[in-house]
């Protein structure tokens, strides 16, 4: 029993000690309302749904974002997400870089977007099949045929 309690004790005080290490999320880089991705308003929906979160200015951090070691993961995820793709600075972005983007996002939809440890707490970003292809052929309505 002596060894549980002290087990315990050392686990508290680990997760209160690693409440200290944060990662830090750059701002979000200046966006002006035009530079905000523009697409049909069922696919606009749908990115905001399940995207947006980790791929735009406008993520909504739940209460446990906060909170090591989950934030560590939560804060990890839209740094890397921002810096891959941010749908607020689309138009920011050369046409060379929209191009492998719109290749990027009809690739991924299949199989990684959103990930499974995001759809653990965020049941309402599942994207069925129809969804997912919905996205993707609209993605690759905007790849330009010499570019492929």
């Amino acid at each position: 029993m002596k060894t549980l309690k002290v087990f315990l004790g050392w686990l508290i005080a680990g997760l209160l000690l690693i409440q200290f290490i944060q990662i830090k999320v750059p701002e979000p880089p200046k966006a002006k309302p035009g530079d905000e991705i523009k697409a049909p308003k069922e696919i606009m929906a749908l990115l905001k749904r399940s995207c947006y979160d980790c791929h735009s200015n406008h993520t909504d951090w739940p209460w446990y974002s906060h909170i090591s070691p989950v934030s560590l993961e939560v804060k990890s995820h839209v740094k890397e997400g921002r810096a891959w793709l941010n749908f607020s600075i689309w138009n920011q972005y050369s046409e060379e870089k929209k191009q492998k983007l719109y290749k990027d996002i009809a690739k991924s939809i299949d199989w990684q977007m959103p990930p499974e440890d995001y759809l653990w707490m965020h049941d309402e970003a599942k994207l069925t099949p129809q969804e997912r292809q919905m996205i993707k052929k609209w993605a690759l309505s905007h790849v330009k045929e010499d570019e492929e």
